[in-house]
């Protein structure tokens, strides 16, 4: 009996062993992307970039795609849920999105990168290396987006989604550069900082000369006071933002405000890109 149970104890672990070893021959990585290296001469560093190429997409053909510029695209951050966004839109049973190119933008030093100067003083002690958002752009615009359109098979169509600081990143290229994106998928941004600033700036998207076309989504949950010396309520900055760029001239810009009193700032992001794809990608347009 004794003998008969360690020869069942053998099989059983040769058993095991064999499966084990199965698997492992068999095992492959689940492959979401790629990653990209490019070194900024503008920031004067090396940036890490995730893209997340379509289904079917192939150098071979004709067939070029949407970009959306995603900020915080960094894999611990929200590259993986967003790119799952788009995948889903892309089911042919949906088919609510574009096929697109998603272009996660790994951080480096997010408040450096995303917050312009500040006169708030006791803002710019909690947030000592804010300040260079001008050079982020700039990385945008002559480096990032050239390096994107040589390697990859794009066309004109641009998005950039932004959230809290990046939010106002997204802000600020849409006030002062924005020819950069055709849409904007703007969520819960800072507008706040330094005291909003960013609602006296002058654009030419406030003329009525102005040609676009932009679409632009601004997304909000129920957040409450800002982070800020200067007292602001993060849902009352979103609306006075919408009000500003509603008051353009020009019959080009459309500007849609997305409240969700459900969500806060740190669950808001992916139901407002949820959503923004749906506002911004309208069934006349399929």
């Amino acid at each position: 009996m004794k003998n008969t149970l360690v020869l069942i104890s053998i099989l059983l672990t040769t058993i095991g062993n064999a499966q084990s070893k199965s698997k492992s021959e068999t095992s492959k990585p689940f492959v979401l992307g790629i990653v990209e290296e490019i070194h900024s001469k503008v920031l004067s560093e090396i940036r890490i970039l995730n893209i997340y190429l379509p289904d079917g997409y192939s150098t071979n053909d004709t067939i070029t795609y949407p970009v959306t510029y995603l900020l915080d695209g960094s894999a611990d951050e929200d590259f993986i849920h967003v790119v799952g966004l788009y995948q889903f839109n892309n089911f042919p049973w949906i088919d609510r999105v574009p096929k697109s190119i998603v272009v996660g933008i790994a951080n480096v030093d997010r408040k450096r990168d995303f917050y312009f100067p500040t006169t708030i003083v006791e803002d710019k002690k909690r947030n000592p290396t804010s300040g260079e958002s001008a050079k982020f752009i700039s990385f945008i615009e002559n480096e990032l987006q050239p390096f994107i359109e040589k390697k990859f098979k794009t066309n004109a169509s641009k998005t950039i989604i932004g959230q809290s600081a990046g939010g106002l990143l997204a802000t600020e290229i849409l006030i002062k550069k924005p020819q950069l994106f055709n849409k904007y998928i703007i969520i819960s941004p800072s507008v706040w900082w330094d005291n909003c600033s960013i609602l006296k700036e002058k654009s030419e998207i406030y003329d009525d000369h102005f040609k676009g076309p932009i679409a632009i989504y601004v997304g909000v949950g129920k957040e409450g006071l800002a982070p800020t010396a200067i007292p602001h309520v993060m849902e009352v900055d979103a609306n006075l933002l919408v009000e500003k760029l509603k008051s353009t001239k020009s019959n080009n810009v459309k500007v849609h405000l997305d409240y969700l009193p459900e969500e806060d700032h740190a669950t808001v992001t992916h139901q407002a890109i949820f959503n923004a794809l749906r506002i911004l990608y309208p069934k006349s347009e399929e």
